[in-house]
């Protein structure tokens, strides 16, 4: 592919088998291409029509709340167009669905499936991701040949088979019937579990592009003596995480298009007897065909860009079963964990970024799903509809991508004060919908999303900020991450991601059922979305990215160039080696 591209010979290798290769515009476009392949079921399928799938797949088996024995599929919610306001009681039209022993709302059913889809995901993470960082293995034992199946360049085959995964699972919707819906809860789980595992290894390239990008390499000898908060590393990586980002969102636009002309020839093409769900799921074969073709270039031509060997003292126990293998890979990937976190607790601007993701990400994460279901069961809106809501907030997203940074270095805003005028701006979103409780915005008939209208200036408010975050929150954790360690971290910054997004949806599956309408809600959302906002503020960057170049040494010091803390002091004696290690770079 790019192996006839010349290292770099003035870059000492942290570790024999470090690719230092130049980025290639080819590496980057490949780099792009999965994730214009991956955001496509990201935006069309989890963002759109996942919920809505699910909401109607369990609204076929429900029954109302009124007598709960009437089904709901002669009421379903495209069929009224009357709107529930702020305060209202309880909807006796509303649909409840039994499952494992209790009856909760097809809303609910949906965030419920989504909170268990992110929570595996979380546990998958913790499983695999540790050994991306690592390259061959360096044993001579004759033993050494049967252990070389997650050898090598494990980074791109975790982050194709990952992608494979996900691309089937999204076209397999196509069999899933009312009849069979729980089925299609297991399909969810699997694909947002393959998609947010894929994106974690695809953002552990992210830091290896930039760092090996040709504009970083002609100024790291400049600046290797001095603090630049704007240094070039972290423009080149903000400016591949935002085109990206943005070339992500155009391509789901396009699919979401696509998606919209299937939905409306769907009953000409098949007539009036088709299945309400058809039209959906044959959106979602779209996306999984869109995906796996994208993967294409992806596979072609990225650089495996292998991580350090991985020592012949963590194999010791293994044995030539292959299941033993395995076994001993996810019990290395959970110690590695471990370690990784150990690490992550030294590094003090990382722990104050990770505690604002924690909460941010949840936010984020409850603000999409929540408005998706707001839309479906309190305005009426049906499947075209929320594909028409969809576009807005991904024009907006393409829009944001490119405006955003375009505004920040034109005010010359800081990475952290980006994110923060983002939160800022999103938190418009869940304060407008309380406005819907206030009794003379109720008298107007009009504010507080008491019009389905109203919905859609807050879709472009929140694609164009999710673009912001996304892009400026993954290249700021990148330059925190210790070199030689980015899937590892990555997978403690997707697992942070994952582990508190399950909350937020969870809670608000809970309100749901507890009060009947989504809106109450928004002030979940309100409080999520402030909280992050004076960690980011704490961050620096500049000192976080010093600090984990420092840990990086220290580690490369220990044995295996593992993240290996066994035999290391306590923080004092970590603490000490950091200060030896910065006098002697100077």
């Amino acid at each position: 592919m790019d192996d006839d591209l010349p290292h770099s010979p003035t870059t000492s290798r942290n570790y024999p088998e470090e690719d230092q290769t130049p980025t290639s515009d080819r590496e980057i476009h490949a780099f792009y291409s999965y994730s214009m392949a991956a955001e496509v079921f990201a935006v069309v399928g989890v963002g759109a029509f996942l919920p809505v799938t699910l909401e109607q797949l369990a609204r076929e088996n429900g029954v109302l709340y009124s007598d709960r024995t009437t089904p709901c599929t002669g009421t379903s919610a495209s069929a009224s167009r009357l709107l529930t306001r702020a305060g209202a009681t309880r909807d006796p039209d509303q649909c409840l669905v039994h499952i494992l022993g209790a009856d909760v709302t097809t809303a609910s059913f949906a965030m419920y499936t989504f909170s268990a889809a992110v929570l595996c995901q979380a546990v998958i993470l913790a499983s695999f991701s540790s050994f991306a960082d690592y390259g061959t293995i360096t044993d001579n034992s004759p033993r050494a040949s049967s252990n070389k199946a997650l050898s090598g360049n494990n980074r791109k085959k975790l982050l194709l088979t990952f992608g494979t995964i996900g691309a089937l699972t999204s076209m397999s919707f196509i069999f899933v019937t009312p009849t069979i819906y729980l089925f299609g809860a297991i399909l969810v789980i699997l694909g947002i579990t393959c998609l947010g595992s894929s994106f974690v290894i695809l953002n552990s390239f992210l830091p290896l592009l930039a760092s090996n990008h040709p504009s970083v390499r002609n100024t790291n000898e400049a600046q290797s003596h001095k603090r630049d908060p704007d240094n070039v590393e972290l423009k080149v990586s903000n400016s591949i995480s935002s085109r990206a980002v943005g070339l992500g969102f155009a391509a789901a636009l396009f699919v979401q298009i696509l998606s919209i002309l299937v939905l409306s020839s769907s009953k000409k093409i098949f007539g009036d007897s088709i299945s309400s769900t058809l039209p959906l799921r044959l959106t979602l074969l779209l996306a999984g065909v869109w995906w796996l073709l994208f993967m294409i270039p992806t596979y072609l031509y990225l650089r495996p860009r292998p991580g350090p060997p991985l020592a012949n003292a963590e194999l010791q126990s293994f044995e030539r079963n292959k299941l033993f293998v395995l076994l001993a890979y996810i019990s290395f990937a959970w110690r590695s964990l471990w370690r990784t976190v150990t690490i992550a607790a030294r590094l003090k601007q990382m722990v104050i970024f990770l505690a604002a993701w924690f909460i941010l990400s949840d936010a984020v994460a409850s603000v999409s799903g929540t408005a998706i279901l707001f839309a479906r069961t309190e305005l009426k809106f049906g499947t075209i509809e929320i594909a028409l809501l969809s576009i807005t907030a991904m024009l907006s997203g393409v829009a944001g991508a490119s405006l955003i940074p375009h505004l920040s270095n034109r005010l010359q805003w800081s990475s952290n004060k980006t994110i923060i005028v983002c939160l800022v701006v999103m938190e418009g979103i869940p304060i407008y919908g309380l406005l819907g409780y206030l009794p003379f915005v109720q008298a107007w008939g009009v504010g507080g999303l008491q019009q389905s209208w109203e919905i859609y200036p807050l879709a472009i408010i929140d694609g164009m900020v999710m673009a912001g975050l996304n892009s400026y929150c993954r290249a700021i954790y990148g330059q925190l991450v210790p070199p030689g360690n980015e899937a590892a971290f990555f997978a403690l910054f997707a697992i942070t991601d994952k582990g508190s997004s399950a909350i937020g949806p969870a809670m608000v599956g809970r309100i749901v059922d507890l009060t009947g309408h989504i809106r109450p809600a928004f002030w979940l959302l309100t409080v999520l979305i402030a909280i992050p906002i004076p960690l980011i503020w704490w961050v620096d960057i500049d000192k976080g990215k010093d600090d984990a170049r420092k840990m990086a040494r220290i580690l490369k010091n220990e044995e295996g160039y593992a993240l290996r803390l066994d035999n290391m002091g306590e923080e004092e004696e970590t603490e000490e080696l950091m200060r030896d290690d910065e006098s002697s770079t100077h």
